[in-house]
């Protein structure tokens, strides 16, 4: 046999010394599948799981069609196989999460969290910088979804987020209270300054008024005393009237 370098020469190559060999010997050797491309035929199962895309532990072969199944030689014949139920693919194994459901489900209720089932230290296990930045975020999210919504003006947000920053909130709850309370306030407050800018429009008004009774009172009283003056002034200029002669 002379040695060639390609690979379907090497194939060949072997493919005559397999044929030679069942000739020399008294019994013929069972001789490999070739696939269509000159290649040697892997094992079913490896077909099977290359065309079902699992791992050869999980395929099933019909015990009675091996013939039929050892004949498959390509893809195509593994996927006629596969549909005739010769070749199946075996179903996962159920690894059950029921226990693991039970536990979590009881941790959170409060179950299994006493001193001898803790690890590392209460500092390690949640942070004090973790719950800080929590709350704020909770926090500086409500206040931004209240201005955004025009229930709070941007004053009060500035001062609630300073308020918030400066630790005076424990949670939402408080917050919301807080923002109750302050809109009440503000909105008191504003009803007292309307009130009380209606009395002093009123009360401007009633000495407005007062002033014009006074000012036309003293223009009647200044009227008076000049009309005597005229009435008097208008006798004196008068001549008087000639006395009539004595009866004799």
């Amino acid at each position: 046999l002379e040695p060639c370098d390609d690979k379907a020469g090497r194939v060949n190559t072997a493919w005559s010394a397999l044929k030679l060999l069942s000739v020399t010997h008294s019994k013929p050797l069972e001789l490999p599948r070739l696939w269509q491309n000159g290649r040697v035929s892997p094992a079913p199962e490896e077909a099977a799981a290359s065309v079902l895309k699992c791992g050869k532990r999980k395929i099933w072969l019909d015990p009675n069609e091996v013939n039929e199944i050892s004949m498959a030689n390509s893809r195509q014949n593994i996927r006629k196989l596969v549909k005739d139920g010769f070749v199946i693919k075996k179903p996962e194994k159920v690894h059950s999460r029921f226990r693991a459901n039970a536990w979590a489900e009881a941790k959170r209720k409060g179950r299994h969290t006493g001193h001898g089932k803790r690890k590392g230290a209460k500092e390690a296990r949640m942070p004090v910088k973790v719950l800080w930045m929590r709350r704020m975020r909770v926090l500086r999210r409500l206040l931004k979804k209240y201005r955004e919504a025009k229930k709070i003006d941007k004053h009060l947000y500035h001062q609630l987020y300073l308020k918030a920053k400066g630790n005076e909130f424990k949670n939402k709850r408080v917050l919301m209270e807080y923002i109750h309370k302050a809109k009440k306030e503000k909105a008191l407050e504003k009803t007292l300054a309307d009130q009380a800018e209606a009395r002093r429009h009123k009360n401007k008004m009633a000495r407005e008024r007062k002033a014009e009774a006074a000012a036309v009172k003293a223009g009647k009283a200044i009227d008076a005393p000049k009309a005597e003056e005229t009435e008097t002034e208008e006798a004196t200029e008068a001549p008087a009237a000639p006395r009539s002669k004595a009866k004799k």
